[in-house]
């Protein structure tokens, strides 16, 4: 006795995966030999738009090379942003410059060009806590390692913490050295904790390590005059504040939080 089968019960045929291009494999292998990502991810999006718009063997070569080029200057910056450690992002198309008045944006814009940087020039941020300091801070930083330099964040507590282990370790000239690397120095929380002479002498020797050379750039809640309370040998503060101040840009954010006003119009509202 026979038995139909319907078509449907039929087991189907599995189909044979497309065979893989030799050419597309030898480019693949070839993109990842020579370190070519972008190249390796975006060579048939280049190759379908140069057989569209007929372009040249030179174009479409120059079109691959560019994108790679651009690729690793992409990836270049966000390494040296990361590099820097800072603690939290933050940027100067952020900062609301109508809170806080005594901040000039043009002055703040200026510095989001590395000129002053390659120059070596200081920068101080002095103002109350609150006022937008560390925001300025993080923020220039941040554009002027995206602008390709590089730029190390680090409070002030932990980096005489840093330069004291390195120094019962014997490493202290190694330290130093490698933060007299760094095209500029973010140093925040300056004067917010009074140093030994040890500590002050340590980080004395940051400063005069990258004098006029390297930029350091500090955030303080005290005024110049109020900087002996940190370096308690006169001349040595007043050694600080020359390296930190000569031939440099000075920001004053003024004593109005502005953070405590917006807390208050919250709670209030």
């Amino acid at each position: 006795m026979s038995t139909t089968v319907s078509p449907e019960a039929l087991p189907r045929a599995r189909k044979a995966a497309p065979a893989s291009d030799p050419l597309d494999v030898a480019i693949d292998e070839a993109c990842r030999a020579l370190h070519l990502p972008a190249i390796r991810a975006g060579f048939e999006e280049h190759a379908q738009a140069a057989l569209t718009e007929r372009s040249s063997y030179k174009q479409f070569l120059a079109d691959l090379l560019e994108a790679e080029c651009d690729d690793r200057d992409r990836r270049r910056r966000l390494r040296l942003v990361r590099e820097a450690c800072f603690p939290r992002p933050k940027r100067i198309e952020d900062f609301d410059f109508t809170a806080n008045p005594n901040v000039a944006p043009e002055v703040v814009g200026t510095l989001t060009d590395p000129a002053w940087v390659r120059a070596g020039k200081p920068l101080c941020l002095i103002g109350d806590s609150g006022t937008g300091k560390s925001h300025l801070l993080i923020g220039i930083g941040t554009a002027i390692a995206e602008a390709g330099l590089k730029v190390r964040y680090t409070t002030t507590a932990a980096l005489v913490n840093e330069l004291a282990e390195a120094a019962d370790e014997k490493q202290l000239a190694r330290t130093i050295a490698r933060y007299s690397k760094y095209d500029l120095l973010a140093l925040d929380e300056f004067g917010y904790l009074d140093l030994d002479k040890p500590g002050a002498n340590l980080l004395f020797q940051v400063f005069t390590e990258r004098e006029e050379c390297r930029s350091i750039a500090i955030v303080s809640n005290a005024p110049f005059s109020e900087w002996k309370n940190t370096f308690t040998d006169p001349r040595l503060c007043a050694a600080v504040v020359d390296r930190a101040t000569y031939n440099g840009v000075i920001i004053m954010t003024g004593e109005d939080s502005y953070r405590l006003a917006a807390t208050r119009a919250s709670r209030a509202a």
